[in-house]
């Protein structure tokens, strides 16, 4: 099974992948990693990247799930996964039963205050209300709320997983 934590900055994606992983044993892979130094100089600018500078970026995350499958190894990815072209393509080739995408969500003004005492090495926080303006809301995806803490929400995932 893969794990896709999807949803905007600054949502705990991060925060959550890593607990879930702590307390499911399974692997964890932060998407921010797989990014490209221009994709990384292009957000610490505070530009918003386009389709065709994720494209590359979604290729490569889509070649690693497809490598847990084939290895029959559970994964949990952090990512934001903004539009439905995006999570089909991370999804293609995989079973509906070897993915699942788990939408994070909490208030833009939460969010923005979150944003405000997370330090990120390119995530500009000005990128934010593109995110936002970008985000298609999925509507295949467990929706899971994190406005409280981020053990509430791992807690409501591990539940749904248990299912």
């Amino acid at each position: 099974m893969i794990v896709v934590l999807m949803g905007v900055s600054s949502v705990g994606k991060t925060t959550i992948g890593k607990l879930l992983a702590a307390r499911t044993g399974w692997k964890f892979e932060d998407a921010d990693d797989y990014h490209s130094d221009d994709n990384r100089h292009k957000m610490a600018a505070g530009v918003p990247l386009g389709d065709a500078d994720r494209a590359p970026w979604l290729a490569v995350l889509h070649e690693r799930m497809l490598q847990y499958c084939k290895h029959g190894e559970n994964a949990i990815f952090a990512c934001s996964a903004l539009k439905q072209q995006y999570r089909e393509l991370l999804a293609s080739g995989l079973a509906p039963d070897e993915v699942c995408f788990v939408y994070l969500h909490a208030p833009a003004a939460l969010i923005k205050e979150r944003m405000k005492s997370r330090s990120h090495p390119y995530m500009n926080p000005v990128l934010l209300d593109s995110q936002l303006a970008e985000l298609e809301v999925p509507t295949d995806a467990w929706s899971i709320p994190v406005d409280g803490t981020p053990d509430k929400a791992v807690a409501d995932i591990l539940a749904r997983l248990m299912t």
